[in-house]
């Protein structure tokens, strides 16, 4: 077996970073693989934090070792974005990255134009068919009320990051010029300082930032991604000289990823607190993200999401970002598709195919209505809970929070589905809709707003008010 060529450096605890590289090491049988990740990055968790914090990659090498006789070791680098991810990718320090939709594609492009070992993208990690996994934030005493209001505003986000793109596209579909609004190219956590301070008028960013914005309290959100009806994704990439050098390592990460993503789907709560644990962010913002009707995690790699990708070439190449890329050569499914086969499980690539969320709770909610995958209405999460309680409606939602208070227990927090695209939030940063008995939330204020011109008896209310109406 070849060994691995990618330089990387090693630390010591007596010495500070040496250049050094797996070729010298290989020959004493000693490979060392190198990851970057994003642990804020709540969607890349089954192939970074939480893919880390159970150990499955370095299982998985153990038991390859055993077979070729080589000792395997991991080293993660932690990131906050995709960007330096690339950089290090394209300078051969890194084996493998996960990252969001559009800066795959330009680790993809760059990868190729510097004219090392090129990357290929192996698999997907979270996804959201509507795109309701990146947001617009602004602090809640702003007048904006409507994306179109930023026109003229500043906006904080990482230029190149699916927060961007996000924030561009929705620009585009309010008919408002991008041009006009002043975009300030910043790492998340300065944009989300940025906000506190005024220096800046709202965020656009991926998650976990604006919900964890939102659930810290003082903002709120202006903008859902589902608003755009697009696709957004994350994804793993690899170098193709760890590919076809190292094939095992490659399958092995895979093999490790589908135990992630088995893992998260199993057992929800409890991988949204060691995520937590290993991020430093809240667990009720991760279970945002990551709870069964939030975020998907198959890793295929689904046509309509790679589609998708193709949709994004023109945003790259409006900031000067993209060069030529082949979908088709950038894209590999091969080693997935034979680690499915390895493991006796069926691969799917079509999104009528693509394997759905089981909620995992009883056949009808506390209310006595049936619960189904497609008709939650929501989740509460009560303090010291294993699972949480689903309601099918959000009446039964709201009551199940009455219910619990009641009965003295802490509700951590509460999930529903915004009435416009059925995107996830928290209930109890929605804007309430009254109309009759009928209760509907909305992750923003324009949402809602759209909703009572369109239904003259309906009254926007608040999440408190909504809870005791509900109750009484």
């Amino acid at each position: 077996m070849k060994k691995l060529t990618t330089p990387v450096c090693i630390a010591t605890l007596a010495l500070s970073l040496t250049a050094c590289s797996v070729e010298s090491l290989a020959s004493e049988g000693d490979i060392e693989v190198v990851v970057g990740y994003q642990s804020k990055t709540i969607n890349t968790v089954t192939a970074g934090t939480l893919l880390r914090a159970q150990g499955y990659f370095e299982s998985e090498l153990d038991k390859l070792g055993e077979r070729t006789g080589d000792s395997y070791r991991v080293r993660w680098q932690d990131y906050d974005t995709g960007a330096p991810i690339t950089a290090e990718m394209i300078a051969g320090k890194i084996d493998i990255g996960s990252m969001g939709d559009y800066p795959l594609l330009i680790n993809g492009s760059r990868s190729r134009s510097a004219g090392q070992s090129p990357t290929q993208m192996l698999s997907v990690t979270g996804y959201d068919s509507k795109g309701s996994l990146n947001s617009v934030v602004v602090r809640e005493d702003s007048p904006l009320r409507d994306i179109a209001d930023l026109a003229g505003r500043k906006v904080s986000a990482s230029v190149g990051s699916a927060g961007h793109g996000l924030l561009l596209r929705g620009l585009a579909q309010a008919g408002v010029d991008p041009a006009s609004v002043s975009v300030q190219n910043q790492q998340p956590q300065i944009g989300a300082s940025a906000l506190e301070s005024k220096q800046v008028d709202a965020l656009s960013q991926f998650v976990a930032w604006p919900g964890q914005l939102v659930h810290q309290g003082g903002n709120r959100l202006l903008y859902n991604g589902a608003e755009t009806n697009t696709p957004t994704l994350h994804g793993v990439v690899a170098t193709s000289r760890l590919e076809s050098e190292q094939p095992d390592v490659t399958k092995a990460f895979l093999r490790a990823q589908i135990e992630a993503s088995d893992f998260l789907e199993n057992n929800p709560v409890e991988a949204a607190e060691i995520v937590a644990d290993n991020a430093g962010l809240p667990a009720e913002v991760v279970y945002l993200y990551n709870g069964p009707t939030g975020t998907a995690f198959d890793p295929a790699l689904r046509s309509d999401l790679i589609e998708k990708l193709g949709d994004d070439f023109d945003y790259l190449n409006s900031i000067g970002e993209f060069t030529d890329l082949d979908l088709d050569e950038f894209v590999d499914d091969g080693p997935l598709r034979e680690v499915y086969g390895d493991l006796g499980r069926n691969y799917f690539d079509e999104p009528s195919a693509s394997a759905s969320w089981s909620i995992g709770q009883a056949e009808n909610d506390e209310c006595g209505n049936p619960v189904t995958s497609e008709g939650v209405g929501g989740e509460v999460w009560i303090d010291g809970q294993a699972q949480t309680r689903v309601a099918a409606t959000t009446e039964c939602l709201l009551q199940t929070v009455q219910h619990a208070r009641e009965s003295g227990e802490r509700v951590r927090a509460a999930y529903v589905r915004d009435g416009a695209n059925g995107a996830r939030w928290f209930a109890d940063h929605s804007v309430w809709v009254r109309e009759h008995d009928t209760f509907t939330p909305f992750s923003t204020e324009s949402e809602a707003d759209g909703f009572v011109r369109e239904n003259p008896g309906a009254t926007v209310i608040d999440f408190e008010t909504a809870v005791s109406e509900v109750a009484s």
